[in-house]
């Protein structure tokens, strides 16, 4: 692994600290040793070819995966050893972007959010719940949108109502799993400059999970390239764009 330091953020602080994290599947190990550390207020980009390791990553700091060996450090609790209820209170402040969405097809955009939004902020008025639905949708350029079924949006606008739908709560990271998949090339971009907008306005700490070279650059405060597995060149994104390294090269073309 060869590393530079190179985080461009106001404060040397990690929210997440991972450090010789493991996991495999039957007899395939799809995380070899990873470790990174994810710094306040920055957008980390993780890049890779598929199958290696990406996804996983990201799942397993919430623990929607558990990892077979290592440590996982989030906000300053170990991931790896809390309890149901302590991890339920810590996953209050990961906001998690899945790449299919994740909308209630039953519900609309207003009924979605507010779902998320009571379960998490107990004890909201009416008027508070409605205020903050209202400030996200604006937020994420949908303010019309509240009536609307998922079955009504476009793939860009079903990943905007995806992306209201986690920062409504307010948490202080946010993980993206190729937020842009999926996507035509205007619409990927304007996702990717809408990932920039939630950081600078809710002061979020993003790990963006993705393949799209124009979301990186887009993005990208420090990059991780994932390699089988294995943390393989971490650095500046201008240090990977001018990289002759025949595994770098090609996701530059």
């Amino acid at each position: 692994m060869t590393t530079y330091s190179s985080h461009k953020t106001n404060s040397n602080e990690a929210v997440i600290e991972i450090n010789n994290l493991s996991k495999s599947f039957d007899n395939q190990e799809v995380l070899k040793d990873v470790s990174l550390k994810l710094f306040n207020g920055e957008n980390l980009v993780v890049l890779g070819k598929s199958g290696s390791g990406k996804s996983v990553l990201i799942k397993c700091i919430v623990r929607l995966l558990s990892s077979d060996g290592g440590s996982i450090n989030v906000l300053g609790q170990d991931v790896t050893v809390l309890q149901r209820e302590e991890l339920n209170e810590l996953r209050k402040e990961i906001g998690f972007l899945f790449q299919s969405g994740a909308l209630y097809d039953s519900m609309t955009v207003k009924q979605n959010l507010e779902f998320h939004l009571k379960r998490i902020k107990k004890g909201l008025t009416k008027k508070e719940i409605s205020e903050k639905i209202a400030e996200v949708l604006e937020n994420v350029g949908l303010p019309d949108a509240q009536n609307k079924m998922p079955s009504q949006l476009s793939g860009g606008m079903r990943k905007r109502i995806s992306l209201a739908r986690t920062i409504v709560v307010d948490p202080q990271i946010m993980l993206y799993d190729e937020p842009t998949t999926g996507l035509d090339p205007v619409t990927s971009d304007e996702i990717s400059l809408l990932i920039n907008e939630v950081q600078e306005k809710y002061k979020t700490s993003s790990i963006i999970i993705t393949h799209d070279i124009a979301c990186a650059r887009t993005n990208a405060n420090r990059v991780i390239m994932l390699k089988e597995g294995k943390v393989y060149l971490e650095g500046s994104l201008k240090m990977f764009e001018k990289s002759d390294d025949p595994n770098i090269k090609p996701f530059f073309k």
